[in-house]
């Protein structure tokens, strides 16, 4: 697998991931933070870091929309409990 091969992995892998927490809406942030370590939250911080490195600049808003397909504000309203 050269650079390039593994790059498209892991990327179709972390969609596939943030595919499986959106249809999984019921398993709480403090769920995954207790049983994993980490939570939307951090995806959404790991995503705007990374960006920031290869010089693509976003709010933290933005790359929190990213991960959970929709504004943070109205994905809190309708799912957290």
């Amino acid at each position: 697998m050269n650079d390039n091969q593994k790059k498209e992995l892991q990327s179709a892998a972390f969609e596939r991931l943030l595919k499986h927490l959106d249809e999984r809406k019921d398993v709480q942030n403090i769920d995954l933070m207790n049983l994993a370590g980490f939570c939307r939250n951090c995806l959404s911080r790991w995503f705007r870091e990374e960006g920031e490195k290869k010089g693509v600049s976003m709010s933290d808003l933005e790359a929190r929309e990213h991960v959970y397909g929709m504004p943070y504000s109205e994905w809190k309203e309708k799912y957290q409990k």
